[in-house]
């Protein structure tokens, strides 16, 4: 007989039909607070309906009730996006291009807007070659359908239906979780739980299930339209699916099935799962069978983290351990507590949150050039320019929320008497020496920076150019930045001995890549102008930084308002003994702090356009001559 210890039982998570729907609350405007409810005085009542609609702190103070409301208020958001994809692809089955495209795309444009003529607003449209007259796109989509392996409009109309099919299933699901079965408290709090199936359900199965995609569809597909094979004579990708001779006759080792996988000789799927590095010749975009590697090795990735905290059984981590444990020789008692802020606030957690996927996004933005992963995106310039503005905007709006949420949870979430000498604590008590510090390196870098280009803009009046800082008079080149990008071109062969070519062209090499005359990519040289732009770049995010974090810290309370805390994350000026302290609340620094961060995009966006048209992109010659869109260079 075998003596168990006893599993813990699981409990049930979730009440039962706890509120009612009911339709009659959406006719009393500001039902969810006492004061707007009355109705209004004067246009702040206009204001305050918008601006506390969804401040769901505000309708209640239970925490249970206020996740209920944000998780559910999440299905309403996922049926929005799903219903904005449906769009997109409806456009692309209805009213493109995509067919003839797919069949050209060196030389015709994607379009799929076509102006009506109506009081000669036709007049908008315009030849994006094989006879189509319509407006230009610059979203990419049309290299994300070729990428996954969509050959006609059919499967776009299919995919746009089963967007709305799941758009509906979302509103049904956050009426669901709200009305029907509504999750407790306890279950919003099982971080560890919630961690194990998000990492290895949603983005351990979601990569894996993608890489399985890429490699039984996308790559048959999109090798059949690299040869040239008109779309219509391509077999359908359920025939991949369903039939392996047919991927066999691509990639031999289909033939045998899921033996050598058993028996651990991996490399007969080198045919189409490769590691060369690079870029594919002949559509500019990075190597498909490099990225179906790539889905497949995070997913195992993932697959293994998500096995790695403790749930019901007694094995694996657990997070507050983990957190308690972190102690640093300066930092007193390190993260302890912040488990407790992190499952009872989710201001505090949405502010993390916001920074990391705010500066992963800014790193998708340069990804999304350096190494273009979608085929033909990379001589698409317009497209180009349009996804790296927009991931640089969405990264700095991320950002901003982070600061914003993070205020608001200083403000409301914060509780000091339990609060005592852990990081946080520690850091709000010498935040003082913390903004002026970062004040002076504001000012250094503002001065130092500017003063640069003032020098260069007094020289070149006064006609004295061999006294300008610049790759032809005194020179100033990023060293350290030159040092990272020779270590990476040097990679194959030496960190990375099975890559063909390294991570990206731009790090240096004699590599280029060409479509249809127009250049892809090729090796970015930096210069000393792109010293001088990029210490422009470091004051206009250290400044962002600085008002924002000043905004945090100073959330509370500051010298001239002891009891800012009770004031609230926004209020207004000039209260009645406050002597003209304008522009002081949490609230107003992420609007400073806002603009700032529209300085620091503007900068970059400037420069990006500039140094991508003098530098990278262009027309080659038959004899390899490259003529850039702006002719010279950057410097």
């Amino acid at each position: 007989m075998i003596i168990r210890s006893p599993e813990p039982e699981v409990k049930i998570l979730v009440d039962r039909d706890p509120i009612k729907t009911s339709f009659e609350e959406w006719a009393r405007p500001g039902h969810f607070s006492r004061t707007i409810a009355k109705g209004p005085d004067t246009t702040t009542w206009i204001w305050n309906l918008h601006a506390d609609a969804h401040d769901f702190d505000s309708h209640t103070s239970d925490l249970e009730e206020i996740s209920r409301k944000v998780f559910s208020a999440h299905f309403g958001q996922l049926s929005i996006i799903f219903l904005w994809l449906s769009g997109m692809y409806f456009h692309g089955a209805r009213f493109s291009n995509y067919e003839a495209w797919l069949s050209d795309p060196t030389h015709i444009g994607p379009s799929a807007q076509v102006v009506w003529p109506i009081v000669g607003q036709e007049i908008l449209n315009g030849d994006v070659g094989g006879g189509f007259r319509g407006i230009q796109i610059t979203s990419g989509f049309f290299q994300i359908w070729r990428a996954s392996g969509i050959t006609s409009e059919l499967q776009l109309y299919c995919t746009a239906i089963g967007a709305l099919v799941f758009a509906a299933l979302m509103l049904f699901a956050g009426w669901f979780h709200y009305h029907k079965a509504a999750p407790k408290l306890a279950w919003f709090q099982d971080v560890e739980s919630m961690l194990n199936h998000h990492l290895a359900g949603l983005l351990g199965l979601g990569s894996l299930s993608w890489a399985g995609h890429q490699v039984h569809v996308s790559l048959p597909i999109n090798q059949f339209l690299n040869a040239g094979v008109d779309p219509k004579e391509i077999p359908l990708p359920h025939e991949f699916i369903l039939n392996r001779d047919l991927l066999a006759q691509l990639y031999p080792s289909f033939a045998e099935g899921a033996t050598p996988f058993f028996t651990l000789n991996w490399s007969k799927y080198s045919e189409f799962l490769t590691f060369r590095g690079g870029l594919d010749p002949v559509t500019g975009g990075l190597w498909l069978t490099d990225i179906a590697h790539h889905h497949l090795a995070i997913a195992i990735l993932f697959l293994v983290a998500g096995h790695m905290y403790r749930t019901n059984w007694g094995i694996g981590h657990g997070i507050k351990d983990i957190l308690e444990a972190h102690k640093g020789p300066f930092t007193g008692q390190g993260h302890k507590g912040l488990y407790e802020i992190l499952t009872t606030s989710w201001h505090a957690q949405l502010s993390l949150n916001l920074a990391m996927l705010g500066s992963l996004t800014i790193v998708v933005a340069h990804h999304m050039y350096a190494m273009p992963p979608y085929p033909y995106l990379a001589t698409d310039y317009g497209t180009q320019l349009s996804l790296f503005t927009h991931h640089m905007w969405i990264g700095g709006f991320l950002i901003v929320g982070a600061a914003a949420h993070a205020a608001i949870f200083m403000v409301r979430d914060y509780d000091p008497t339990t609060r005592y000498n852990d990081l946080l604590d520690r850091v709000l008590r010498h935040r003082d020496a913390i903004i002026s510090h970062l004040n002076w390196v504001c000012i250094f870098l503002g001065f130092h920076s500017f003063g640069l280009y003032i020098h260069n803009d007094t020289m070149s009046a006064l006609g004295r150019p061999q006294d300008m800082f610049s790759d032809t008079a005194i020179q100033l080149q990023p060293v350290f930045a030159q040092w990272i990008q020779n270590t990476h071109a040097l990679a194959p062969g030496a960190t990375a001995p099975g890559a063909t070519a390294s991570t990206s062209l731009t790090w240096g090499g004699d590599d280029l890549v060409a479509v249809g005359g127009k250049v892809a990519l090729l090796p970015i040289p930096l210069g000393t102008a792109d010293f001088l732009v990029h210490h422009i770049h470091a004051f206009t995010i250290h400044v962002t930084v600085l008002i924002l974090l000043k905004g945090v810290l100073f959330a509370r309370s500051s010298r001239l308002i002891p009891d800012k805390a009770n004031l609230g994350f926004r209020f207004p000026c000039d209260g009645p003994g406050r002597g003209g302290t304008c522009q002081v609340s949490a609230w107003d620094h992420v609007f400073l702090g806002l603009f700032w961060m529209y300085n620091a995009i503007s900068v970059v966006i400037f420069h990006f356009s500039w140094k991508m048209q003098s530098d990278v992109w262009g027309s080659i010659s038959d004899q390899g001559v490259v003529t850039h869109i702006t002719g010279g260079n950057f410097a």
